[in-house]
């Protein structure tokens, strides 16, 4: 008697579990990787559209206005003729974004 049980609360077929294992696949791809894969368009677009005199945050927080660019490096003035060098990836559009809203029309 105890096998019958357990045959019957076996679990269903190949077909069954193989349907669930791609359907998290899917949602995992849907909420997961798209949303990331274009955050870092975003982020790309962003660095490519620096241009001097615009004012930007660092990740790390350190509020500025860009002085000069050359390649991968900015050169940025946070005040009084102080400047730091900071790689262009370091500049976050997120906390640019946060404390300098773009003006809308």
């Amino acid at each position: 008697m105890p096998s019958i049980l357990l045959q019957a609360a076996g679990g269903g077929s190949l077909f069954t579990n193989g349907f669930f294992m791609i359907a998290m696949l899917v949602v995992l791809i849907f909420f997961m990787i798209i949303p990331q894969r274009k955050k870092a368009k975003e982020q790309a677009s962003f660095m490519d559209s620096l241009e001097k005199g615009k004012e930007i945050v660092t990740a790390s927080g350190i509020l500025g206005r860009i002085d000069k660019i050359e390649d991968k490096i900015v050169t940025i003035n946070v005040g009084n003729k102080t400047y730091i060098r900071v790689t262009k990836n370091a500049i976050s559009k997120e906390l640019t974004d946060a404390i300098y809203p773009p003006a809308t029309d």
